[in-house]
């Protein structure tokens, strides 16, 4: 079983970089395009390759220091998965930043809704992202979804998301998104206690697990306060701080 994980891990990144150099190939002639793409592989190399690969290396010494804290686990796991999230928008926010890198202007090409950390993650997406860490934790609590799966499981969620508000496209994606994604919940899912009262999940509640977590988004009781601030206070923020990028 463990080398089968490994293979289709193996598959999954061999698909990322084959259709992500094709696509890199086909929009080289658009600048805008061009930059966007080159904001892509950054996340690729910095966030699943060398974020990715620590986790993976380091997942056993990173759980006994997790186990270690005197807290509840269900606390942890939505704290430490919160943490990764804002770590991984600290990449991409940081290649929308380096444009000029790129050959672009600030603004001209993007990965993120703003240049500024505080508005992308309060305001954008670490906010809208939080609660369904907290849905998994409730799901891990009863059910005892293996960490790979969860991995996989919540990077098919991302993907859903990704493609209910940029378009279909993405699902061609769901390599790439599954590891965006699925890399923020991973290790937090492998540091959960193994010995806990749960269920061993029937096949139905595998497809079950990447929609259930949705309506947590939606919750007024379960979003965290920066969320409840944009809908009360800042209703007409912008969803995208730039404009639309054209070849």
């Amino acid at each position: 079983m463990k080398h089968w994980k490994t293979i289709l891990v193996a598959a999954q990144a061999a698909w990322v970089l084959l259709s992500t150099t094709l696509v890199t190939a086909a929009v080289w002639g658009s600048p805008r395009m061009r930059a966007v793409l080159g904001m892509g592989w950054g996340l690729i190399v910095l966030w699943v390759g060398v974020g990715g690969g620590l986790m993976v290396l380091n997942r056993d010494r990173i759980r006994v220091v997790v186990q270690r804290i005197d807290a509840w686990w269900p606390a942890k796991f939505v704290v430490f998965a919160t943490a990764l999230a804002l770590l991984e928008e600290v990449v991409t926010t940081t290649m929308t930043n380096l444009a000029p890198l790129f050959g672009v202007k600030i603004g001209e090409a993007y990965i993120t809704a703003s240049t500024n950390y505080f508005d992308v993650v309060l305001l954008h997406s670490v906010v809208v992202i939080a609660p369904l860490f907290l849905a998994w934790a409730l799901i891990l609590w009863r059910y005892a979804f293996s960490p790979f799966a969860v991995y996989v499981l919540f990077g098919l969620t991302g993907t859903l998301m990704e493609t209910i508000s940029g378009g279909l496209q993405h699902l061609l994606e769901f390599c790439f998104w599954i590891f965006v994604y699925g890399l923020m919940i991973y290790l937090p899912a492998y540091c959960v206690p193994a010995g806990r009262p749960a269920r061993v999940p029937r096949w139905w509640q595998y497809p079950l697990a990447v929609v259930a977590p949705l309506p947590f988004i939606a919750s007024v009781m379960l979003t965290p306060v920066p969320f409840l601030l944009r809908v009360l206070f800042f209703p007409h923020h912008p969803n995208i701080h730039f404009p639309p990028i054209t070849p």
